[in-house]
């Protein structure tokens, strides 16, 4: 309830810094637009579920099934850390997270080949997919294409970010060309599993994340329908057809003017966006709040992703907890035991808590 009540400048806490973009970045004016963390968000974590390997680990747990909310509240709150966070949180909770996925291994239910949730294509998909996701939503429900210039620029920051996580920047794809080249090299190697399926469907009930009187379920019940709807009309014919996703191309346009209008009306009134915010993902209102109330950070500098590991002493997440990870490996595939949890634990102080 704290967080919903942020709305006022004088109760914000100015960030460190700007972290790795700032206000000048074409990432904070597509993150910041209201559909990055409901519609654009919602489609990242559907469209990944599609990846066999991380669905497996995803089904393995069960987490997004038992504690839904605080699933989506702690996932939420990363990619916000990545996008607008100040950059010694955002380079902690990066690298505490490369220990949160050491524990998300096993063998793969369908294939039979070992999943890791640290595995550089996996988490390149994380990252493209969620990017891609975002600026989808910002197209279709929001102000449009950017340009060539706006594209490129999205892209590259798209990189920097990528340095947070296993994956090589490299291999970011820089422009629309090549995004469609990715997905058409990604396309056969993804699945459209049952435990794929169900978790697509599941991550679209945003029942499950809100609470309210009985009294207002009908209208939770509309916005609820229009929501999936909307996710599901940014979604091509292909991941449809794997995620057994069907909805008419009726709806699809019907869907559309709805949507740019309400989150057109929601850009009048950041307050109102995060007191929204404030139901969907409470640990994720500190994040934003200081940038969409234009509450200056203490320190108005930008950093690269390796000017903060030098500075607060962080390995690259690819190279970070190798030890700690071989461990982990051993437990699962060496002794048949279940991984540690210290990792997890670990992350409730940066990204929020487990229960």
């Amino acid at each position: 309830m704290a967080a919903m009540a942020m709305t006022k400048r004088s109760e914000i806490t100015p960030a460190e810094d700007y972290g790795f973009f700032g206000p000048d970045s074409v990432a904070w004016r597509v993150w910041g637009y209201p559909t990055s963390l409901t519609i654009g968000f919602s489609r990242a974590v559907v469209v990944e579920e599609l990846d066999p390997n991380l669905v497996a680990s995803v089904d393995r747990t069960q987490d997004i099934y038992r504690r839904p909310k605080t699933r989506y509240d702690r996932t939420i709150r990363y990619f916000a850390l990545v996008a607008f966070g100040d950059s010694r949180t955002t380079s902690r909770a990066a690298d505490v997270l490369v220990k949160v996925h050491s524990k998300a291994i096993g063998t793969e239910p369908y294939g039979g080949g070992q999943y890791d949730a640290n595995d550089p294509d996996s988490q390149l998909w994380i990252l493209v997919t969620g990017w891609h996701s975002v600026l989808k939503a910002y197209e279709m429900y929001g102000p449009g294409r950017l340009t060539a210039a706006e594209e490129a620029q999205y892209w590259a920051e798209c990189a920097v970010a990528a340095e947070l996580q296993t994956c090589d920047p490299a291999d970011v794809p820089r422009n629309r060309a090549e995004l469609h080249a990715y997905y058409e090299r990604m396309r056969p190697v993804m699945s459209g599993s049952p435990i794929a399926q169900r978790a697509m469907k599941h991550l679209m009930d945003v029942d499950q994340l809100v609470r309210v009187p009985w009294v207002l379920r009908p209208g939770q019940w509309v916005v609820g329908r229009f929501f999936r709807a909307g996710v599901i009309a940014t979604l091509p014919r292909w991941m449809r057809e794997m995620g057994d996703l069907h909805q008419s191309r009726a709806v699809d346009l019907a869907v559309l003017p709805v949507l740019k209008v309400t989150f057109a009306l929601l850009t009048f009134s950041k307050r109102l966006q995060l007191r929204i915010l404030g139901l969907l993902s409470p640990s994720t209102v500190p994040v934003v709040a200081p940038v969409f109330l234009g509450v200056p950070p203490t320190n108005r500098e930008v950093l690269t992703p390796e000017q903060a590991r030098e500075r607060y002493g962080y390995d690259r997440p690819a190279e970070a907890h190798l030890a700690w990870r071989a461990k982990q490996h051993d437990k699962v595939f060496g002794k048949g035991e279940a991984p540690s949890d210290a990792g997890l634990i670990e992350s409730e102080s940066v990204l929020g808590r487990l229960a």
